[in-house]
């Protein structure tokens, strides 16, 4: 069998819908789109029917769409932009211990300028009680920011009750959506947050390319200055084929969520038998939260055979799978998120992250399982 991808929360193949679209313009249109000949034209309508096609796939406005690099400049704009709008130089952030490095090193940053900051702790599964954010809250307290889905475990959380706490509190909420985009519905109109991060490389579509939702009205200090681009947001020349990129891909990933959840749902029901038919469900750990997840992230523990030699071996046989966030991978770091779940030392020290997606197939599942049981039974007595 040739080689397996099983590392799709860290980025996913491009669709090739995603890819011709982005060929069209990257061989037919140059213009800048803030040119008023009819080169720069052209490039201004792709934008503003790119814009059009994501707002309508998040349920907003399009002018509440700011387009960015990605999803960490996303997430970044979020917090910094709304900790020094309207001048402010200090006050209080709520965020999680699960949170993505884009959202917890901006937290850093943001401490070290004078902000104060409170990491809620989660549950054994993963979960954040909507009751510790509540009670987090302080006079000061300007802003809660929380993912929408666990990038490393999957684990969706109770945004829509920490929303409604936030509003109670004239607290503006952020939602790091970058997991849960293109495999949940969202319609921002309805649900109760004023900022949504996503990327499209998370949805087959392209790297280097992202966006925010803000919600009209909600107050945003631009990161970027230089010239008057997403109407004085975020400065700098368009990116006009990533744009239309991320659009298409947003809009095949929203009309085919309910067909991919089906998809995913199965691949990994498929793994998860397999492995216990050929491991038995002693050898291994799921971690995570199997009543509130999206289906397309697996978080395994193998306590037999620690983390790096698992995807070692895994990798020897053509099967890609992951340790955690894809930004800390490369380090033999434990995981910040299996860490905030108080997971026993073996667990912690022995968890792969396989997640699924475009091109996947059940048999490639069970011949994992297979490739896990030959590598488990050789390699278990030395760990």
């Amino acid at each position: 069998m040739s080689r397996i991808y099983l590392d799709h929360a860290a980025s996913t193949p491009m669709h090739p819908e995603v890819a011709q679209t982005m060929m069209d313009i990257m061989t037919g249109q140059f213009g800048n789109a803030s040119s008023v000949h009819a080169f720069g034209r052209d490039a201004k309508r792709i934008v503003s029917g790119a814009r059009d096609a994501v707002a309508a796939s998040l349920g907003c406005k399009p002018e509440e769409i700011i387009f960015t690099s990605g999803g960490t400049e996303s997430d970044n704009l979020a917090l910094f932009g709304t900790a020094t709008a309207d001048g402010r130089t200090s006050g209080h952030i709520i965020t999680t211990a699960i949170e993505h490095h884009a959202v917890l090193h901006a937290c850093d940053e943001l401490e070290k300028a004078g902000y104060e900051v409170t990491y809620v702790p989660v549950n054994s599964k993963g979960r954040v009680n909507p009751a510790d954010i509540k009670t987090a809250i302080r006079p000061d307290t300007f802003l809660i920011s929380m993912m929408y889905a666990n990038n490393e475990v999957g684990v969706i959380q109770p945004i829509h009750e920490v929303g409604q706490i936030a509003r109670e509190h004239g607290i503006v909420f952020h939602i790091d959506g970058v997991q849960a985009f293109g495999h949940v519905h969202i319609d921002c109109q309805s649900l109760p947050i004023d900022l949504l991060s996503l990327s499209g490389h998370k949805i087959n579509g392209p790297q280097g390319m992202g966006a925010l939702y803000v919600r009209q009205g909600t107050r945003l200090q631009p990161l970027l200055h230089g010239g008057l681009q997403e109407k004085k947001r975020r400065a700098g020349t368009e990116n006009i084929a990533g744009i239309a990129g991320l659009a298409k891909a947003a809009t095949l990933a929203n009309a085919s969520i309910e067909e991919r959840w089906t998809h995913d749902a199965k691949l990994r029901e498929t793994l998860l038998k397999a492995l216990e038919d050929t491991l038995g469900s002693d050898a291994f750990v799921i971690n995570g939260d199997p009543e509130h997840s999206l289906p397309n992230v697996l978080n395994v523990s193998f306590p037999a055979i620690g983390t790096e030699t698992m995807l070692m071996n895994l990798d020897m046989e053509g099967i890609a799978a992951a340790s955690g966030s894809a930004c800390t991978s490369g380090s033999l770091e434990l995981s910040h998120v299996l860490q905030a779940m108080n997971l026993p030392e073996d667990v912690l020290k022995s968890a792969i992250r396989f997640s699924f997606g475009l091109g996947n197939t059940m048999e490639e599942m069970e011949y994992t399982a297979r490739k896990i049981e030959t590598i488990w039974k050789r390699l278990r007595t030395r760990y």
